[in-house]
């Protein structure tokens, strides 16, 4: 599998973004392997967090809450998903799938032998990671599910993610940096919609972004629509704390929150919050209230 290396130089200097990167080689299903970066913060001795990104961010966009969790006490792992920040970034459209999404992140999983895990997720985040719940029941401790879903292709996906499904497939220059600016309703500094831009040189770089919104079941038989099936029947059983904390200003994944609690028996009883003030990417419009209320959960529902 071909692939692009983003230079470290455009990593260098990222404002309140200075953890020191980690990395380990996952199979990419062709014979070869890919490196994924992973931000690995506290006390290793710690029970994880796993914070898991979507589309276009990648682990920057939990630099604000990272702190806050480390000062909890928790080990934070934060991997970029391949494709996107510090991970390799393949050539070909035709090389991201759904499913291999999940794998890649199933060898991180793997390799860094995590246990007692606690899953926060958002946006693609909450694709991949709650395919990764389903999958590795006995693994994960509790979930924090943000602005994210898990669809099958049952339902209509909504008009908002129509047309930004368009609007990323048509765009002359896919605006990574322009695409967090447009899902936050307070204003981002130029050099932090620049962090968002720097894993990504040019358009070769972006074929990963762009792939994305194709791979969201959007229709029954889409290739993911099995597998998303099966993970609702675990999840429809998962009794472990589940908690979800959705935005008040994301028209994406608006009422995703209240599906959840229709059909996952750990969503009851939990303090679920809606963070205000807040667009698709809450992490960047307020990511130390949303640290602060998964430190509060998992405080609240300890093992």
């Amino acid at each position: 599998m071909e692939f692009l290396r983003t230079p470290d130089s455009r990593f260098r200097d990222l404002p309140g973004y200075d953890f020191a990167p980690h990395y380990l080689l996952v199979d990419d299903g062709e014979g070869g392997q890919l490196r994924v970066h992973y931000l690995d913060e506290g006390p290793a001795e710690a029970d994880p967090v796993l914070l898991m990104h979507g589309e276009p961010s990648w682990s920057y966009l939990y630099r604000t809450m990272i702190p806050i969790l480390v000062a909890a006490g928790h080990r934070i792992i934060a991997p970029d998903l391949v494709g996107f920040g510090r991970s390799d970034k393949p050539t070909r459209r035709e090389d991201y799938s759904y499913q291999r999404h999940v794998d890649w992140m199933q060898g991180l999983l793997d390799q860094l032998r995590l246990e007692r895990l606690t899953l926060v997720c958002q946006d693609w985040g909450g694709l991949i990671g709650l395919r990764l719940v389903a999958e590795n029941p006995g693994r994960f401790a509790r979930v924090v599910a943000a602005n994210t879903m898990l669809p099958t292709g049952d339902h209509h996906p909504g008009a908002a993610f129509l047309k930004w499904q368009q609007f990323s497939q048509e765009v002359p220059v896919f605006p990574s940096g322009g695409v967090i600016k447009g899902g936050t309703v307070t204003p981002l500094p130029q050099a932090v919609i620049d962090a968002y831009d720097a894993p990504y040189p040019d358009e070769r770089y972006k074929e990963g972004a762009r792939q994305f919104p194709l791979l969201v079941p959007i229709t029954p038989n889409d290739p993911a629509s099995e597998n998303n099936r099966a993970a609702w029947q675990v999840l429809s059983q998962w009794q472990k704390p589940f908690l979800t904390a959705f935005s008040d200003s994301d028209p994406i994944t608006a009422g995703g929150d209240k599906l959840m609690h229709k059909l996952i028996p750990g969503t009851r009883g939990q303090a679920h919050t809606t963070i205000v003030n807040a667009g698709h990417f809450l992490q960047e419009d307020q990511g130390e209230r949303l640290a602060e209320v998964v430190v509060k959960f998992i405080a609240a529902t300890p093992l």
